[in-house]
C-alpha cells in the first residue's frame, strides 16, 4: 500500500524533542499581587488552596496533588501546611481575607500556615455550606 500523503499547511503541531514520560512544568509565572483572598478548599481526600485578587479572579493555585502528595497522604495536615506555603510564596501576598471550606483535615494546618507565613489576615471566615435539613436521605435497608 501506497504511504499517505500529508496535507500542506495541515493544523497538526509536531511536537520534536518530547518523550512521553517526560516532566516539564506548564505553568506561567504567577501574577504578584499585595491584597487577595485566599480559598481554602480542605475535603476528607485533598486540600485545594486557590489565591485570588479582591475582584475574584484567580491568580495562583495549588493542591496537595501539585505538590507531590499522592493517594490518602494529599489529607493529611501536612499536605495542606505545604501546599498553603507553596501558593503563598509564589504570589507575595501582604494583605488577604481567608475563606474556609470544608471539613478535612489539612483545613487547620494550611490556616496556621497562612497566618505564619507574615502575611495580614483581615478576616477568616467559613463558608462551609450547611444543610438547612436539605435533601430526604435514603430509605432505610431492610434485611
Amino acid at each position: 500500500m501506497a504511504k499517505a500523503i500529508p496535507k500542506i499547511g495541515s493544523r497538526k503541531k509536531v511536537r520534536i524533542g518530547l518523550r512521553r514520560n517526560a516532566r516539564f512544568s506548564l505553568r506561567k509565572s504567577a501574577r504578584r499581587i499585595t491584597k487577595g483572598v485566599i480559598h481554602v478548599q480542605a475535603s476528607f481526600n485533598n486540600t485545594i488552596i486557590t489565591v485570588t485578587d479582591p475582584q475574584g479572579r484567580v491568580v495562583f493555585w495549588s493542591s496537595a496533588g501539585t505538590c507531590g502528595f499522592k493517594s490518602s497522604r494529599k489529607a493529611s495536615p501536612n499536605a495542606g501546611q505545604r501546599t498553603a506555603v507553596d501558593a503563598i510564596r509564589s504570589v507575595g501576598l501582604q494583605r488577604a481575607e481567608v475563606m474556609v471550606k470544608g471539613a478535612g483535615s489539612g483545613r487547620d494546618a494550611a490556616l496556621r500556615a497562612i497566618a505564619k507565613s507574615g502575611v495580614r489576615l483581615s478576616c477568616i471566615r467559613d463558608v462551609t455550606p450547611m444543610p438547612h435539613n436539605g435533601c430526604r436521605p435514603p430509605k432505610k435497608r431492610r434485611l
